[in-house]
């Protein structure tokens, strides 16, 4: 594993960090380590244990789950993308596979190290807070929209 600290510039073209101050930017960047996958190898598995989160510096990852009648990809995303968020607010097992979907290097953020950085940084821990709900309510919206469309789409 290799520490880089990301620029804030690029932490902040991440939506979901673009709204906190230059100094939560920085902790957040003072904690972030780098790790590359090659085509292929599976970053986590559905069920394993959350431990990070993973900004996409390079490459493409594939977010999948396996169901009755095969794998179902759930995603595929670029450089500029997160998943594995989830992990850092709760003790819950993976809800998916993230595959490499081609050569890719990631900017990891553990859960203990951020939790530290929190613990220590009230300001913090509410802008990053705040940031996470707006990203899940977002999310949740997208859901419904999707859920309403297929709905619609099957009763015709």
């Amino acid at each position: 594993m290799a520490w880089t600290i990301l620029d804030t510039s690029k932490l902040r073209d991440i939506d979901l960090f673009h709204r906190l101050s230059e100094s939560a930017l920085e902790a957040i960047a003072s904690i972030i380590y780098t790790k590359e996958y090659r085509r292929g190898t599976k970053i986590f598995s559905d069920g394993g244990p959350g431990r990070a989160m993973y900004i996409i510096q390079s490459g493409e990852v594939r977010i999948s789950k396996d169901t009755p009648v095969g794998e179902e990809c759930l995603a595929v995303l670029a450089a500029g993308s997160y998943f594995g968020e989830m992990a850092l607010l709760e003790a819950e097992p993976r809800s998916a596979d993230a595959w490499a979907s081609r050569q890719c290097t990631v900017s990891v953020i553990d859960k203990d190290d951020l939790m530290r950085v929190m613990d220590g940084d009230k300001a913090l821990s509410s802008e990053l807070l705040w940031s996470f709900v707006g990203t899940l309510c977002r999310r949740l919206r997208e859901a419904n929209n999707k859920v309403t469309f297929l709905t619609v789409a099957g009763s015709h």
